[in-house]
């Protein structure tokens, strides 16, 4: 019979293997097993006659994503776990994101973004949980904003990708004032802080901008599969960057009409910003719901930095609670951006790369429905975004799903 955590027990299983595959990706041999076995448009990076320079080049952008993923892999394999050791008495969540432009039947901008998160049951303290690396304890305590005393904690996991592209993808040539070909791909934690009435939020991103990304293959993988349009100018994508953001923002629920189990209505403020070489930014909105049992969290997040806002903050909330467990509202917000720096506009931020002028204030509206049946959320969106660049034609239009379990 094992004995120690959930978590403990994963990681004694896990990590062993974990730096197996790690030792394995750095193998020459397994270099010229992963270019033979790479997705289907992959084999002419090998193939196509291009110098032993650039296949080498190739090769390790891939065996960096494969770090990555590993790394990735092992965080979401250890933390849920921790669900037992924390205590049963509350429930942590899940929830998948995805947003695309087929919604609107286009295919430019951004154009897909998918996220999975992981958010904690509620936590005493994040240093006092006594589930966190002890190295991490001094620097949990430094930070700002989320260690006010008296309030209830969440850790949060979430991985994701973003795709960009310009308007006419069937081009091949590099059309200087269109937006950038380009992905995102990456791992974040975050730490938040709340009560009825105010949550806090701090994301800490890490991930690659560029080929490692995996952007070009996902989008032609998935337009393979649907006989959609081949993109044909991902060679004039951004190049290679490892990208950090360090994320703030405050939600405050200003205004709520009704109880529990009823009709009612509430309005959500937030305030916030970003900083680092993909985002630089400070952002407002708000948020209304009128419905019938509208939860106590604190809204409907689109796939944005420190957007996690739907761990419930009442036992009675309908994604916990078996006596309330229907929900149904619908929803509108709006999000307005001062934006400094944009990576997917502005290009790479040590090397040359293409690039447009960027605007520098940008606004997303959306209105949407969500659902609350016992512990699983579905939330639709449908969102209009300003232009964010100097030559664009017009506003941008996508959908957004959410898909959320609380367990």
């Amino acid at each position: 019979m094992c004995s120690g955590p959930p978590g403990s027990r994963v990681r004694k299983t896990l990590l062993p293997r974990v730096i197996e595959l790690l030792r394995e990706a750095d193998n020459p041999e397994f270099e010229q097993k992963s270019a033979g076995n790479g997705y289907r448009d992959s084999p002419a990076v090998f193939q196509d006659g291009q110098s032993g320079t650039d296949s080498w080049r190739r090769k390790k952008e891939m065996n960096t994503t494969k770090h990555i993923a590993l790394i990735l892999f092992l965080g979401f394999a250890v933390v849920p776990g921790a669900n037992q050791a924390w205590g049963t008495e509350n429930l942590g969540s899940f929830t998948f994101y995805f947003e695309n432009d087929l919604f609107a039947a286009t295919d430019r901008y951004y154009t897909n973004g998918t996220k999975l998160s992981w958010i904690s049951p509620d936590l005493s303290g994040y240093a006092e949980s006594g589930k966190l690396p002890e190295w991490s304890l001094p620097l949990i305590r430094r930070l700002p904003f989320i260690n006010e005393p008296g309030l209830q904690r969440n850790i949060g996991l979430s991985m994701g990708q973003n795709i960009y592209t310009p308007r006419d993808i069937s081009r091949k040539d590099l059309v200087e004032d269109e937006r950038p070909y380009a992905g995102w791909a990456y791992f974040g934690i975050g730490f938040y802080s709340k009560n009825a009435h105010r949550l806090d939020s701090m994301e800490i991103q890490l991930g690659m901008v560029g080929p490692a990304s995996f952007a070009e293959q996902t989008q032609k993988f998935v337009h393979r599969l649907g006989g959609y349009q081949r993109p044909n100018g991902w060679d004039n994508q951004i190049k290679n960057e490892p990208c950090l953001d360090v994320v703030y923002e405050r939600r405050w629920r200003i205004l709520r009409v009704g109880a529990v189990g009823g009709f009612g209505f509430d309005a959500i403020t937030h305030l916030g910003g970003a900083l680092g070489n993909v985002y630089t930014c400070a952002n407002a909105g708000i948020e209304a719901r009128l419905g019938w049992n509208i939860p106590m969290d604190f809204g409907t997040s689109l796939i944005r930095p420190a957007g996690d806002a739907n761990a419930p903050v009442d036992a009675q909330d309908p994604d916990v609670s078996g006596n309330h467990g229907f929900c149904l509202n619908l929803f509108a917000s709006v999000d307005g951006r001062a934006v400094l720096r944009d990576i997917f506009l502005d290009g790479n931020t040590f090397a040359h790369s293409h690039s447009v002028d960027k605007k520098y204030f940008v606004s997303d509206i959306a209105i949407g429905i969500s659902m609350i049946i016992h512990r699983f959320r579905l939330s639709f969106a449908r969102v209009i975004r300003t232009k964010e660049f100097k030559g664009q034609e017009d506003d941008q239009s996508f959908g957004s799903i959410t898909l959320s379990y609380s367990w």
